[in-house]
Order: structure tokens, then sequence, then C-alpha cells
């Protein structure tokens, strides 16, 4: 994986078989990052995507930072020494921060835009987006199949049960769970 890295990337990533990478200079990468099987990350952004120490991401995962070509992404921030499974979902253009020492469940999704629908006599997809942004704190665990909607924000040393669907803003120490998410109890 790492001969993979250096020959694909140019630098010391373990890089898995089939792993698409586009615009490679958008990206920084900290030490002994992982990036699994057949994972794509598109780094067309106006900020950079960037890799902490000890990164992991999991295979048949996909980084997304422009949704289209109207709107230009914002990117993505994944602090170090965290780690997602497979399948997970980085929607990136309205921009993800994700703290340090973050471990996450397969088939997580982050969404960080929503489409404009005010207008009934306009069709929605004609009437935009619009972007604040997704936020998750440090010392986080987040269960399989969790959603992360745009403006979504998490403290630190939280817990957040599988399957949880997270929108609005949620405090340090808290464990987090339900469709839409509400706090289940304080650690």
């Amino acid at each position: 994986m790492m001969v993979r890295g250096i020959l694909y990337l140019r630098k010391k990533v373990f890089l898995g078989t089939s792993v698409t990478v586009l615009n490679k200079r958008n990206i920084v990468f900290g030490k002994n990052v992982t990036i699994n099987s057949y994972t794509e990350i598109d780094a067309y952004a106006s900020e950079k995507i960037v890799f902490g120490d000890n990164v992991k991401i999991g295979s048949y995962s996909k980084l997304l930072s422009t949704s289209h070509l109207a709107k230009y992404g914002k990117g993505m921030v994944i602090g170090p020494n965290s780690a997602f499974g497979d399948f997970t979902h980085f929607g990136a253009p309205g921009g993800i921060t994700i703290g340090r020492d973050v471990i996450g469940g397969s088939y997580i999704s982050f969404h960080s835009e929503n489409h404009n629908f005010s207008d009934p006599g306009i069709l929605i997809r004609e009437q935009g987006v619009n972007s604040k942004g997704i936020q998750v704190g440090n010392n986080i665990w987040i269960g399989a199949k969790v959603t992360f909607l745009d403006g979504a924000t998490v403290g630190d040393n939280c817990v957040i049960a599988a399957g949880a669907v997270v929108r609005g803003e949620f405090p340090d120490n808290c464990i987090i769970g339900g469709v839409p998410a509400k706090i289940i109890k304080t650690i």
C-alpha cells in the first residue's frame, strides 16, 4: 500500500487498490494516512482537503468537495488519529471539520449542503443551494449509519448512536441518538 501511495501520489500514504484522487495538489496528507481500496477523493475545492496524522478512510468511501459547477466546494479537515469505516460519504461542498481522535463506523454520511425550495413557481433543482458546513469535535464515537445534515455541530467527548440523523447543535459530553437526533444523556 505504501509503494502504491508513493508511486501514485508521490507521498508516503498507504493507498489501497483502485483509489481515485482528483486534484492531488489540493490535498495535505499527514503521516501514516491510510486510504483503503475503491475510495474516491475529489479535491476540487476553494480550500485544502487536510488529513491529519494517522487518519484512516475505509474502503468504498467517497469524499466529494464540489457538487456542481455553479457552486465551488469548500473542502474538509480531518484531525489526527481519526478513522472511518467502509462506505463513508463525505459531501463537503459546504465544508466539513472533524476533530482529532474521532472513530466512526461504516455507512456514515455527511451532507454539508441544502437545496433551496421556497419558491413553488420554480423547480427545486433550479433554486440553488445553501451551506453552513458541518463541525464534529474531538474524541467522538460515531456509530454506523449516522447521517450528518448541513449545519450540524457536535461538541467534544460525545457518542452518537447508530442510525442517528444529526442536525443542529450539541454540547460537549453527551450521548446523541434518534431521528432527528436529540440528547439521550450526558456523560
